[in-house]
């Protein structure tokens, strides 16, 4: 009987793969930097329309801070980045950071 068919049931065991952890990108308010730089800013780095860098810009005006968006780290940081960067060239005080999402 050299043809024997091996009955016995194969184990696999497939990776579990973890989703990347988001980062969300905070907007903080200063009393420095004009509201037109912090829409503009928004629009250019974080592709948001007219109006909703103006509501992401009012709400960081009232509360202190405001989400602008959650993202791959990666992404976070960039964007982070690229933000102040454009304030550090203008000569603005605007501040973004990152940082994990519960």
């Amino acid at each position: 009987m050299a043809n024997q068919v091996d009955l016995s049931p194969k184990t696999v065991t497939k990776p579990k793969v973890e989703r990347p952890r988001l980062y969300k990108v905070l907007l903080h308010n200063d009393d420095y930097t004009p509201r037109e730089f912090v829409v503009l800013v928004l629009k250019v780095v974080f592709r948001m329309g007219a109006d909703a860098s103006h509501r992401v810009m009012m709400t960081a005006h009232r509360m202190g801070s405001c989400v602008v968006v959650v993202c791959p780290k990666d992404v976070a940081e960039t964007k982070v980045k690229e933000a102040m960067d454009l304030a550090k060239e203008a000569e603005f005080p605007l501040m973004f950071t990152a940082e994990p999402e519960e």
